[in-house]
């Protein structure tokens, strides 16, 4: 009944909405949060089976995390951090891969290589989304998180071309490896070429069309199920053909975006992004029951001691593979020594421990066919899964609790040199201002006190962020006050939050009129807490 399903799906949403309160209580990323509750529910009795199913996952959840993904994503820090980016996205991939591969191979009885490929394709490439959500509450280097989110945005795509190239293998009996190659390059390049073209599309429309900040938002949200379904349909990576496009329309937002668009944008992406995110890692939880009764002649206990041993190998590989990365091109390359300052190994093994799987791994197991072309049952399929979602736990609870504990161990700050950005920021903006009044407002600003209240305010940053800069002995008392001048701040909106109130209570004034002010002060404190 399609009312028991939406019943279902609404208590889902609400039952992600009370973890994710509740992992904020215990600061815990919410990913884990939701998996473990998930896996909890899974087993109560009585609880209907939920299967997720992989065209659901590939067709509507993944085209906008991804395109969201890119847009979060700087592209002058993807093409700068390209190097680091490109040797995890692809390279650690197929090391993975190959890797998972081996062992496998030689643990499992009766499973094959190319079997192999397929698992290493499936496990290869981890969740940014709970790396950058436990990286976002903690101040680490810009560099870190910076490589994460671009490894994350194109190691998708690399594992699900090795994942299709193994399916293929396995299905058909025959596999080539130079044929294989050309195919991977096709795949990739026709998938980016395909995502341009349309964010170009899109970019005119946004651009020259009499849109709506509504209109505007509405055509966010098409856009990249429009590059992942074109893209898919001439069978190239959809996945590509979403970051690709994402990443340009991103870096052109600041041209055809009015202030008002982004507002509306940024609060409905972030509550669809919320709720998207949420339901696919609780549903991950919800998958184990079903995915143990189908096990079928493995024993329970021979499957997790598989699923353990592959779980560490990703670990260990990643680790293996990060460190020579970080250093080893450092050693044959001058330009490299030049170019990029010498990485702390404290951050490297941070990248390297922020290895957890996610959405894409169990997407990906889950499409694996039930029968193959000749009708009889996919071999393992059912231990696949299995190792999948023990791969994804393993990874999810291990290295993301232990995340926030070995940065603060390690003592991994965010370096000055990124926090004098924001000072320096500052200054211009309030330099910029202080001409405009001096150049076009030279009369006003002398004489009229509204003018003269802001030239001071503005000169006063000015002086602040400067003075933070020079970091002399002045920085410290320069800065002193600013935490608590903005608490002060914060406190003067909820006193006029207060009044606001209590002229609604009275009706003293028009609703419209309070709701506008309402709005106003909003703007102001998130600006505050920013």
């Amino acid at each position: 009944m399609l009312q028991d399903n939406l019943l279902l799906i609404i208590s889902l949403l609400l039952v992600v909405s009370m973890l994710t309160m509740l992992s904020e209580k215990l600061r815990i990323s919410y990913p884990i949060l939701l998996v473990i509750a998930g896996l909890g529910i899974g087993f109560i009795p009585g609880v209907p089976a939920i299967t997720l199913e992989p065209d659901l996952v590939f067709i509507i959840f993944l085209p906008p995390l991804l395109y969201a993904a890119a847009w979060n994503t700087s592209w002058n820090d993807f093409w700068r951090f390209r190097r680091p980016i490109g040797l995890l996205a692809f390279g650690l991939v197929i090391f993975t891969a190959t890797a998972v591969a081996f062992v496998s191979n030689a643990l499992i009885p009766g499973f094959t290589l190319s079997m192999g490929f397929l698992l290493g394709g499936i496990i290869s490439p981890p969740d940014a989304i709970a790396a950058t959500s436990v990286l976002q509450q903690l101040k680490v280097p810009k560099r870190i998180t910076a490589i994460l989110e671009g490894e994350s945005l194109i190691n998708d795509a690399s594992s699900l071309i090795v994942f299709r190239f193994a399916l293929v293998a396995i299905t058909t009996g025959q596999f080539v490896l130079w044929k294989a190659g050309v195919d991977f390059l096709l795949v990739a390049l026709m998938g980016t070429v395909i995502g341009l073209a349309i964010a170009h599309i899109v970019y005119v429309i946004h651009r020259f069309l009499p849109t709506t900040p509504s209109i505007d938002t509405a055509i966010t949200l098409i856009s990249p199920y429009l590059m992942y379904i074109a893209a898919e349909h001439f069978h190239f990576s959809g996945v590509l053909a979403v970051v690709s496009g994402g990443l340009f329309l991103s870096f052109r937002s600041h041209e055809v975006f009015s202030y008002n668009t982004r507002i509306q944008a940024v609060s409905v992406w972030e509550t669809l992004v919320f709720l998207l995110n949420g339901v696919v890692f609780i549903m991950i939880g919800l998958e184990l029951p079903y995915i143990i009764k189908e096990l079928g002649e493995t024993s329970i206990w021979d499957a997790i001691k598989y699923a353990v041993v592959i779980s560490i190998v990703t670990i260990v590989i990643r680790v293996v593979w990060v460190f020579p990365g970080a250093y080893i091109p450092r050693a044959f390359s001058k330009k490299i020594r030049e170019k990029e300052p010498r990485p702390d190994w404290k951050s490297v093994f941070i990248v390297a421990w922020s290895g957890m799987r996610g959405v894409v791994s169990l997407a990906s197991a889950l499409a694996v066919p039930i029968t193959m072309s000749n009708g009889q049952a996919f071999p393992n399929r059912n231990l696949i899964l299995f190792i999948t979602f023990v791969v994804i736990l393993f990874t999810l609870v291990l290295q993301g609790l232990s995340l926030p504990l070995l940065i603060r161990l390690l003592k991994i700050e965010e370096p000055e040199s990124e926090a004098h950005h924001e000072h320096a920021i500052r200054l211009r903006l309030a330099t910029a201002v202080l001409e405009l009044l001096n150049k076009s407002y030279a009369e006003e600003s002398g004489t009229i006190e509204a003018f003269v209240r802001l030239k001071e305010r503005y000169a006063r940053m000015a002086d602040i962020a400067s003075s933070r800069l020079k970091e002399d002995e002045k920085t410290q008392l320069s800065g002193s006050f600013v935490p608590k001048y903005r608490q002060m701040l914060l406190e003067a909106v909820q006193v006029r939050r207060a009044e606001l109130s209590k002229m609604a209570r009275t009706k003293e004034f028009p609703d419209e009129m309070l709701r506008k002010r309402e709005a106003e002060l909003d703007l102001e404190e998130a600006r505050l807490r920013k």
